[in-house]
């Protein structure tokens, strides 16, 4: 579904992405790790568009997406749920749903495209008249997942969900970034949360200084592997 190959993207002079190759495929999740600053999220927004590649290629289904504009790019399949949630603070939750309901193209009314995502997310439902900005940060991630999801991605790539959240927070996410890639949509974690990652990921890439220098199965992420590459 989704295969970057030789991505190099720059801040200026600063060459943050090296050669970055990657590939997941339909309802395949991979988990994304590394230090904080190594180009994990520049990698993702080079992948959308928001830090366009020098050079390297962004295939998905085939498309190539490394000249497009960042606009188009949730148009062709591919959800992102940016690290900070980024939701609208003073759009209610109800106008935050209707953001992401109108990159889908989604002909059906907008109580049968919101009842999957209550399904998952019920205190939303309760909160359709709040402002995004007055929810708790639990809540605005569950805000910013069911955005992304109603605009019916192939590939949903989310960075530090769990970032802030409590204990059982954090298990519900995980849980509903699990059930994501069950339904068949692809999905890219990155996560500081290891241990997690490597609970519910298929297949793992590890970043050090702008370049992929581990990848495998997750069983593969042996303590002496994420001592090498993460020293942890």
């Amino acid at each position: 579904m989704l295969r970057v190959t030789d991505l190099h993207a720059y801040y200026g002079k600063s060459h943050v992405i090296q050669g970055v190759s990657l590939e997941v495929g339909d309802g395949e999740l991979v988990g994304l790790l590394g230090r904080n600053g190594v180009g994990k999220t520049t990698l993702l927004k080079s992948i959308m568009g928001l830090v366009p590649p020098r050079r390297g290629s962004v295939l998905f289904d085939g498309a190539e997406l490394s000249r497009l504009a960042a606009h188009e790019i949730p148009r062709r399949g591919i959800g992102y749920v940016p690290q900070g949630r980024r939701i609208f603070p003073l759009l209610t939750v109800r106008e935050n749903l209707r953001t992401g309901l109108a990159k889908s193209g989604n002909s059906v009314g907008e109580d049968a495209a919101f009842a999957p995502i209550f399904a998952d997310f019920p205190v939303l439902e309760g909160r359709l008249g709040q402002l995004g900005g007055t929810l708790s940060g639990g809540e605005q991630q569950m805000l910013a997942i069911s955005r992304a999801l109603l605009g019916r991605p192939k590939l949903i790539m989310l960075d530090e969900p769990m970032e802030g959240l409590m204990p059982a927070m954090v298990t519900m996410v995980r849980d509903t970034v699990k059930r994501i890639a069950d339904m068949g949509v692809g999905v890219v974690l990155v996560e500081q949360n290891v241990r997690m990652v490597l609970d519910v990921a298929d297949r793992v890439y590890i970043m050090q200084k702008g370049a992929v220098t581990f990848t495998g199965q997750a069983p593969d992420c042996t303590d002496e592997v994420l001592l090498q590459h993460l020293g942890v």
